[in-house]
């Protein structure tokens, strides 16, 4: 075989530890399937007396990270390590000194993509990703690759297991979200600080990520509009089930037809993550507890759906291993792997422009009348009633709205003059609907 591939391992976590065992448990395998030996040169780590999940050889233990990179003898640098910085400096130096890069991180790509593409493409060195988004599921290579000679529309996705879990435990059990949130933290699927979880971040990230690559455009975290799920109610939940529906936090990116100057038709994307109702139907209705899913629509394929574990060390780092044995092929074989392609360069429209159904439950006065003008409000701003009932009497009176498509700009301004009538008490939810109408 050829001379050894040298790979360094930037953080030894939960990913990291996995895949420097996986390197050494699958070792005659990697080697056959590469047609090279993989040698494990170093391990970056920020404390060398921290407790591991895997015994690593005290002599590859470096805190010295930037050092490693740099040393120029190394082919592949794998960055598990997470956050902007050092991150960003490290792969930027790996890439320098020659080294094709893997990374899980996606808070860096969402943010800074294009300058992590161009110093690879400046290199002549390979940037893989597949464990960004959606852990052992390969979505990001199908999108890139085996789709690159379709059209994909939309890509709507369950990208984030902690709150797909919270979600899950509130409609099956009924549960109200700090109880879920706390089981969460029991079990291991949610972190001591959930925030970048259940507000929504981490998920931004990465539909950030899968609109880039499915439409060829530069998607930012910052493009995304963004909302979380700690605002969901046990009282939402049940709403749900009553209209045969599941909450779950979508990832929401597609292609919009918007209209330019002299009647010309252009084609913007749309970028949303969000809590959403969808009926039981929908095939991602049944993705339960931690796991992930990614539901694709392009215009020959059709519909397909990528569908496993979203995270965990051992999923991720199968992702992370994925990615190598594909650089270190390119390696020995001189080529490069795609780059990044951005030539549509689509405009991202602002939520407002976003088109879909909404649940809207009303506090009101239980008298004549409500009814009426409560659906004056809605038709008077563009927006079609499609099912309305009434629950509960006097005090307790509500009526819960599911409208038909319209847009975001639409129903908040729907909802802004309901909260200003007189026999509203309150607007106790505005839930967005996806899914085929009934």
């Amino acid at each position: 075989m050829s001379n050894p591939l040298k790979v360094a391992v930037l953080g030894c976590g939960s990913v990291g530890s996995q895949v420097v065992r996986l390197l050494r448990a699958q070792a005659d395998d990697l080697a056959a399937r590469i047609g090279a030996p993989v040698e494990l040169a170093g391990v970056a780590v920020r404390r060398l007396d921290a407790p591991r999940e895997v015994d690593v050889p005290a002599e590859l233990l470096t805190t010295d990270a930037m050092g490693l990179v740099c040393r120029g003898d190394i082919d592949v640098v794998v960055e598990v390590i997470g956050g902007i910085e050092p991150a960003r400096s490290l792969i930027l130096a790996a890439l320098e000194n020659g080294a094709s890069v893997v990374t899980a991180n996606k808070a860096l790509l969402a943010e800074d993509g294009p300058t992590l593409y161009e110093a690879a493409d400046k290199a002549g060195r390979d940037l893989y990703y597949e464990a960004a988004v959606a852990g052992a599921i390969p979505i990001l290579r199908p999108l890139r690759e085996s789709l690159a000679g379709d059209k994909v529309t939309r890509v709507l996705g369950i990208v984030n297991g902690t709150t797909n879990f919270i979600l899950d435990r509130m409609d099956t059990a009924g549960s109200g979200f700090d109880e879920a949130l706390e089981e969460a933290q029991a079990l291991g699927y949610a972190e001591a600080d959930p925030t970048a979880d259940v507000e929504g971040f981490d998920a931004a990230a990465k539909a950030a990520i899968l609109a880039s690559l499915a439409f060829h455009s530069r998607v930012t975290a910052a493009d995304v509009h963004r909302e979380g799920i700690s605002e969901v109610t046990a009282g939402d939940a049940r709403s749900a089930r009553d209209m045969g529906s599941v909450i779950k936090l979508l990832a929401i990116a597609e292609l919009r037809t918007t209209e330019g100057e002299g009647g010309h038709r252009d084609e913007a994307v749309c970028v949303r993550v969000h809590p959403a109702m969808i009926p039981r139907s929908h095939p991602l209705a049944s993705v339960r507890e931690a796991y992930n899913a990614v539901f694709v629509e392009s215009e020959a394929a059709g519909q397909l759906m990528f569908y496993g574990p979203g995270a965990g060390g051992a999923p991720t780092a199968s992702a992370v291993l994925g990615d190598l044995v594909t650089v270190a092929r390119n390696h020995r074989q001189g080529t490069r792997g795609v780059g990044e392609s951005a030539y549509a360069d689509r405009t991202v429209v602002p939520m407002g422009e976003a088109r879909t159904r909404y649940h809207v439950a009303i506090d009101v006065d239980d008298r004549a009348g409500v009814l009426a003008a409560v659906a004056t409000a809605f038709a008077g701003h563009g927006v079609s009633i499609q099912t309305v009932r009434q629950e509960g009497r006097d005090d307790d009176a509500q009526l819960v709205v599911v409208s038909h498509e319209a847009t975001d700009a639409q129903l908040a301004a729907t909802v802004e003059e309901l909260r200003g009538m007189d026999i509203v008490r309150d607007v106790t939810s505005v839930m967005r609907v996806e899914g085929t109408e009934e």
